[in-house]
């Protein structure tokens, strides 16, 4: 009977209009990790490529719903990653650490506007601006000046799932998939060295919490 009562209660629970409603706004903080999955040319004559390693920072978004099932994301974070040499003569080679602004705009579609649990799906367009490069003390060495990184546009899609614990406050975890690429000048004085293109794409997993106002 107890098991029976819980059911009930829980089948109650879902059915109550606390999803977000049109002209709703949603502000979220969550804890992110950038999970690179990079592909490059080769450096060089060298044989190797590039890697990106993950990182783990905070993040900021907000939502504005215009419908009960439609709604707007924008997404805020700044995170810094270390690039290093895989493969190749310089495997395992330092290759400095460059920091990203990757604002993201992703429309999204909630099937089910009504209950607790709100599922949605995205997809959208990322812009990222590459700054504040820091030189390894290896390509130093090598008579490597600097790295001058283009900025990069490219599509991005999510599917997430906010669990609503009354009217206003929820939980919510994100999945994200990002095209960014990007054209790596490497600089010996004023010249170019070499040109080597990353396609750095990365999924981006995500857990907060969120506020609906």
């Amino acid at each position: 009977m107890r098991t029976k009562a819980l059911l009930i209660v829980m089948i109650a629970m879902l059915a109550l209009p606390v999803a977000a409603d049109a002209g709703d706004f949603i502000l979220r903080l969550r804890a992110i990790n950038i999970s690179p999955d990079e592909t490059s040319e080769e450096i060089g004559d060298f044989g190797s490529y590039v890697a990106v390693d993950s990182a783990t920072v905070p993040e900021v978004d907000f939502t504005w719903m215009f419908a009960s099932t439609l709604g707007v994301e924008v997404v805020a974070a700044i995170a810094d990653h270390d690039l290093s040499a895989t493969g190749g003569a310089i495997s395992g080679a330092d290759l400095g650490t460059v920091s990203l602004l990757p604002p993201t705009v992703v429309l999204q579609w909630h099937p089910f506007p009504e209950g607790l649990l709100d599922f949605y799906l995205g997809a959208g367009v990322n812009y990222t601006t590459f700054y504040d490069y820091d030189l390894s003390g290896t390509l130093a060495g090598l008579g490597v000046t600097d790295i001058d990184f283009s900025d990069s546009f490219g599509l991005a899609g999510n599917v997430g799932l906010s669990v609503y614990l009354g009217d206003h406050f929820h939980f919510n975890g994100d999945i994200k998939y990002i095209q960014i690429s990007t054209d790596a000048d490497i600089q010996v004085g004023s010249d170019t060295l070499d040109e080597v293109s990353v396609d750095i794409d990365p999924w981006v997993f995500g857990f907060g919490i969120g506020w609906k106002f």
